[in-house]
């Protein structure tokens, strides 16, 4: 059967992304350390690694949601995916075989390019789902996160010295990584359903220029998504001081090795997981979402808090404040997709939460560097203190947020 003649579904775009971010996640617990001990960069640099990527992202999530808009959705998952591909062969390449520093900001660049899909896929799930179950079904994305980092970061750890040919660890890892971006491409390729009929696609040829400040101006002028999209900025600058901190800060107030960093990281997945395929879908359509963004960074802020004086107890504090920020963010961010995209008409759906996801995606490039710098200028224990402040403020701009709103948005189920 071939792909027009079936129906779209949301497990198509579960598994999308379970693979993508399985991919991305399994370098997580050593590509920092690897690059602070083997191509001679500090700290900050490191870190840096992070922000290009999303930074990438930042540029390109925006176009791919409004060119979705206009030729449709599969097209735009498919050549993401194969460029995906690409961008983990030239990781492999560049952390085994480079040379230099720049070669692996080259990969990352290119990665963070190609897998510039999320505001995609979040139009894809609101192509498909009812207004009402719109949480349920933006926490597919936060499940697939979920599920890749029990699997990746744990896997990735474990395997990261497991075979090294030029004396450097994770060319196993980014081997895998490559294989699963092949499985992907061939998936989306024969598997991937379009969810946008042509009748209902944009007919404008809105632009493809990375930064559209005409489109940026739409979305944020809009009723309820202008505070929704700085709210979700505040979250994911804060949220993301961590991804690559918590590696050093593991090895260097730990003492624990990339497996064992990989396996509190599979433990937070976990948590992640248990969060979003449960409880959030038992919440959704009965809590408003504005409250449950605001009860998820109220428990981030505990979850930072706690993570900043973990050295004091032990590792047991890495896990308890990993299992805390586990479930505020499974709280908080399948609910802020939810609650925009109810504010979007089903042609503007890749426009909206292409622009929301752009923002997003620029607050990972800047979180990782932010993090990077304070820990290497300030101390350990800095990032984590100033990311609980970071999610009082969100929290101060979220009691803006209606309990309920214009429900504007119309899908096909």
């Amino acid at each position: 059967m071939s792909p027009s003649a079936k129906k779209p579904s949301l497990g198509a775009v579960f598994l999308t992304m379970f693979l993508d971010i399985l991919g991305f996640s399994m370098v997580l617990p050593f590509l920092g350390e690897e690059a602070r001990k083997n191509f001679g960069a500090t700290t900050f640099v490191a870190s840096l690694l992070a922000t290009s990527y999303s930074l990438m992202q930042f540029v390109f999530v925006p176009v791919w949601g409004r060119l979705s808009d206009r030729i449709g959705r599969r097209p735009v998952m498919v050549w993401s995916v194969f460029a995906t591909l690409l961008g983990t062969m030239a990781l492999f390449g560049s952390l085994v075989y480079g040379n230099h520093i720049g070669w692996l900001f080259a990969a990352r660049l290119a990665s963070g390019v190609a897998t510039a899909n999320i505001g995609t896929a979040s139009a894809y799930i609101a192509d498909v789902t009812k207004p009402e179950d719109r949480a349920k079904g933006m926490a597919l994305i936060g499940i697939s996160f979920g599920f890749g980092f029990i699997i990746g970061p744990a896997l990735g750890g474990y395997l990261a010295e497991s075979w090294m040919p030029t004396g450097r660890a994770g060319a196993l890892p980014c081997l895998i990584s490559v294989g699963l971006s092949t499985i992907n491409f061939v998936w989306v390729l024969f598997g991937f359903v379009e969810s946008l009929p042509k009748e209902k696609r944009s007919a404008s040829a809105r632009s493809g220029r990375p930064l559209d400040w005409a489109a940026t101006r739409a979305t944020l002028s809009r009723p309820g998504i202008g505070i929704a999209v700085l709210v979700n900025f505040v979250i994911i600058l804060s949220f993301t001081s961590l991804e690559q901190t918590f590696r050093f800060f593991n090895a260097d107030k730990f003492a624990l090795t990339a497996r064992q960093t990989g396996i509190i990281f599979g433990f937070i997945g976990v948590c992640s997981l248990a969060v979003q395929g449960g409880l959030v879908r038992r919440l959704s359509g009965k809590v408003p979402e504005a409250k449950m963004i605001r009860a998820g960074l109220l428990f981030q802020a505990l979850a930072f808090g706690l993570l900043s004086v973990a050295p004091r107890f032990g590792v047991w504090a890495l896990y308890a404040a990993g299992a805390v920020l586990a479930l505020g963010n499974g709280l908080s961010q399948p609910s802020v997709s939810a609650y925009i995209s109810k504010r979007a008409d089903a042609s503007e759906q890749g426009m909206i939460l292409g622009t929301s996801q752009g923002f997003a995606s620029l607050a990972r490039a800047f979180g990782p560097a932010l993090g990077g710098f304070l820990y290497g200028a300030v101390g350990p224990s800095f990032p984590y203190q100033t990311s609980a402040v970071g999610m009082l403020v969100a929290l101060a701009l979220a009691l803006s947020l209606d309990k309920g709103g214009p429900q504007k948005a119309t899908a096909t189920a």
